[in-house]
């Protein structure tokens, strides 16, 4: 029994050395994959994205949504958006942290065009790599029509032309009805379509010419068919026309020139003044007095100013009864004889 034992004593020795050195080059061989593994895990941390929902819609601007999770990397996201999927232009860069969990982010959108189907996706990046999101897509909101209305002259003399000309702006302007109505002094009446619509051109322009007004009156322009739009009103003044005849064109200092002429139409006992222009451009009155009768459509003035300095001269006629305003007749140089 004794040398059954010394024989396996030594042996059980071996065996479990061997064991032990098995058992210790496993581990070693684990501890080795262990840590093989780990800095090939700390590289595999490339953002995450996930491109979300575009809201506040108008139409010319958007806000793009969506979440990122920055693996505990410094990340910056953007937008990339397009009228395809080519997309074609990228959004400012923003900042989404280091953290480990999902971050909203947003960008704002702003001259985009009405009416119009844009694709667009996320994107993040950090130094461990770039991810890009998925497709999404979204259209913007109809521009509302709108007029924009002028009239060119505005005063226009009595019995000349005005032309009443604008933009219909909005989705849909091109090809559509529009016409001019009008409201007449003393505006008691309402307001009355003027001749046949016109077509707006493929910009949405418009003019409306007018011969021969002679009234003081409102102005606007309406669509005829499809959604009800109507333009602000333009008032335009109908000034009284005004010829002017000098008696002399220079004279000696201090003493008088005759003015003379007609205003039309008549306005009888309508003030009236004589003006000289200063050196800085202002008119200042020189001689005055009221008109008088003259034909059926015309009264007259006829007076006298005394001239102390060579310069520029006009007639202004005041007007006050809401017909018409207020007009000047042509200005005359006149000299100081020497």
């Amino acid at each position: 029994m004794h040398d059954s034992l010394r024989r396996e004593g030594p042996m059980s020795s071996l065996l479990s050395t061997r064991r032990a050195l098995a058992r210790a080059g496993a581990l070693a061989v684990t501890a080795t994959s262990l840590a093989l593994v780990a800095p090939l895990a700390a590289q595999a941390a490339a953002p995450t994205v996930s491109t979300g929902a575009a809201t506040r819609l108008s139409p010319q601007t958007a806000s793009l949504s969506g979440t990122v999770n920055a693996k505990g990397k410094t990340t910056v996201f953007f937008f990339q958006i397009g009228p395809t999927k080519a997309y074609g232009v990228n959004t400012a860069e923003g900042a989404a942290g280091n953290a480990t969990t999902n971050r909203s982010v947003t960008t704002n959108l702003v001259g985009l065009q009405p009416a119009t189907t844009y694709h667009y996706r996320l994107v993040a990046r950090n130094a461990d790599g770039t991810t890009v999101g998925a497709d999404r897509s979204f259209k913007t909101k109809n521009q509302p029509l709108g007029f924009s209305l002028e009239a060119t002259p505005n005063p226009v003399g009595f019995g000349d032309a005005v032309v009443l000309q604008g933009v219909l702006s909005g989705t849909g302007n091109a090809g559509r009805q529009v016409a001019l109505q009008r409201k007449e002094f003393p505006f008691t009446v309402g307001f009355k379509t003027l001749g046949n619509p016109q077509v707006t051109g493929t910009t949405g322009s418009f003019a409306f010419p007018l011969l021969g007004v002679t009234t003081n009156a409102q102005y606007r322009v309406v669509t005829t068919a499809g959604a009800k739009v109507t333009s602000s009103i333009v008032t335009v003044g109908v000034a009284v026309k005004v010829s002017t005849k000098l008696g002399a064109r220079s004279v000696k200092r201090g003493h008088r020139i005759r003015f003379s002429g007609k205003i039309t139409p008549a306005k009888v006992g309508a003030l009236y003044a004589i003006q000289r222009q200063d050196s800085n451009g202002n008119w200042k009155v020189v001689a005055g007095s009221v008109s008088h009768a003259g034909g059926t459509t015309y009264s007259t003035f006829n007076t006298k100013a005394r001239i102390r300095k060579s310069g520029l001269y006009r007639v202004f006629v005041g007007v006050t009864d809401g017909y018409q305003v207020s007009g000047v007749g042509a200005t005359k140089k006149i000299s100081i004889k020497r």
